[in-house]
């Protein structure tokens, strides 16, 4: 957050207490939740999941990554309440400047270069989860991932509409003063309109696109898997329910 907005004195010091407090309710009441939800990927990852499992599990991690948003509001309320103008502009460098970053790395250069470029991405996600794959396992990997357009143009159209929704709330603030309830109100109008966006009419299809192609790459990955590479997951994941159990129970 610092890195973006440069927070200052009393602001600094107040993000902190909410971020502590923020972590508190996410321990205390979502961790266990997040086990369970882990324990059931091993027990599909121990058999044959399907693609709708994989769609599913999906659907699952955006009902939670929606309810930690909308538990934050107050949080954020307080911090978007406190931003000023010239932390505005910081916000808007800092998102043009990742934004070039993105666009040099997965956008720029030629087709070969933006595949490799995505290709690695999603290795690298799939290896923190299997541990490596071999050549010929990559080559299989690779192929299905070739097989899928170059839409890393619409991401950052994504990308850029976020920023530009965030930036216009924070300067309506700024023009309107709003009192603490209706800010609290506008943040929540807008988070509903971002998680809403992948049923959008403009977006839907592109994003059903998405859900569909990113899960039957995930799939491949799992049916091609070695016993040794599906215990690295399974233990992997045991390893994050014991760290969510134990954060959980305060240890």
């Amino acid at each position: 957050m610092d890195s973006y907005a440069d927070l200052e004195g009393d602001q600094a010091d107040i993000a902190k207490r909410d971020i502590d407090n923020l972590f508190k309710w996410h321990r205390q009441t979502q961790l266990r939740d997040y086990a369970a939800l882990l324990g059931n990927m091993q027990r599909q990852l121990a058999g044959n999941p399907t693609q709708a499992d994989l769609i599913n599990l999906y659907k699952e991690i955006r009902v939670r990554g929606e309810r930690l948003a909308g538990h934050a509001v107050p949080e954020m309320t307080t911090l978007a309440l406190s931003i000023k103008p010239d932390q505005i502009a910081d916000i808007e460098r800092k998102f043009i400047s990742k934004n070039a970053e993105y666009r040099k790395k997965f956008i720029e250069g030629s087709t070969e270069k933006r595949q490799r470029a995505r290709f690695k991405k999603a290795m690298d996600q799939l290896e923190l989860w299997f541990g490596n794959f071999s050549s010929e396992q990559e080559d299989v990997l690779r192929k299905s991932m070739d097989a899928r357009p170059l839409d890393n143009e619409i991401w950052l159209e994504e990308r850029v509409w976020r920023q530009r929704r965030i930036l216009s709330l924070l300067r309506k603030f700024q023009q309107e003063k709003p009192n603490r309830e209706q800010a609290a109100a506008q943040i929540t109008a807008m988070q509903r309109e971002l998680f809403a966006r992948m049923e959008s009419p403009e977006r839907k299809a592109f994003y059903d696109t998405s859900v569909d192609q990113t899960t039957k790459f995930i799939l491949t990955a799992i049916r091609i898997a070695t016993p040794a590479q599906k215990k690295h997951a399974q233990d992997r994941m045991q390893g994050w329910i014991n760290d969510f159990n134990a954060l959980a129970a305060g240890k």
